[in-house]
């Protein structure tokens, strides 16, 4: 019965704000959905550095719920929680990109790391293995670990810009860029085709089920760790495949 008797005074919060776009009255929504911020937040979190300020990540989350609370048109059939969760994270992905805190050598350690691996599956014809990726690179295969590890913070935006643009078009709708969006969900779909099925099952559970990772490792029945570094190379595999087939980086 309380679900249900919030469940109408937030609706009749999102009447009066259509009526009388009060900031009374959008703080009051913007307090009942503020748990988005932190589940947004909490997400992306998990790939960053622990230098980068939390608070700020969260305050620019914060920001973004807000534009999305004065954005949201309630005639339409869509959820607001999927709309303010586009929003909420293309606000946070700006402030990550704001700070560029991935460093150049990190930056080059990672681009050889692509192109290692593309050419090397080019090659063979299937997903190569650690051993063999480390052969190439010219390293152990516990330095390769150690690389993928560093490699997990700079994965967190890349994918999620991508994964932004095709929530951010399905919500908005805008028929100008629908061609572009269908070229990029079929890009997206081919790009998760080509990983290898455990990296694949970890993309689908992350990002599509929301799932955490302790949630995937229980399913997988791996550690956390593990399912960190499949998450790490699946999202670099996808990263360079998109990044060649569509000039964005």
């Amino acid at each position: 019965m309380g679900s249900n008797t919030e469940k109408i005074d937030v609706n009749a919060l999102w009447q009066q704000y259509k009526e009388n776009k009060t900031v009374e009255v959008r703080n009051q929504l913007a307090e009942h959905y503020l748990p988005l911020v932190r589940i947004v937040g909490g997400r992306l979190a998990i790939s960053l550095p622990p230098h980068l300020d939390r608070d700020d990540l969260l305050s620019s989350g914060f920001f973004g719920l807000l534009d999305a609370i004065d954005r949201f048109d309630v005639s339409r059939n869509i959820k607001f929680e999927t709309y303010a969760g586009v929003r909420i994270r293309g606000a946070m992905i700006d402030y990550l990109r704001s700070k560029d805190w991935i460093p150049v050598t990190m930056r080059q350690k990672i681009r050889k790391y692509e192109q290692t691996v593309y050419r090397l599956e080019n090659e063979l014809g299937r997903s190569a293995t650690d051993k063999e990726i480390a052969a190439a690179l010219e390293i152990s295969v516990d330095e390769l670990q150690v690389l993928v590890g560093q490699c997990n913070a700079a994965t967190v935006i890349p994918l999620e810009e991508y994964l932004q643009t095709d929530s951010a078009e399905t919500v908005d709708n805008n028929p100008a860029d629908a061609m572009e969006f269908l070229e990029l969900k079929d890009m997206l779909a081919k790009a998760i085709d080509k990983l290898a099925e455990k990296e694949r099952t970890v993309i689908s559970l992350y990002y599509y089920e929301e799932l955490t990772l302790k949630e995937i490792s229980l399913i997988l029945h791996l550690s956390e760790a593990r399912i960190s570094q499949l998450h790490t190379k699946a999202v670099l595999k996808m990263r360079n495949y998109l990044a060649r087939n569509k000039s964005i980086f």
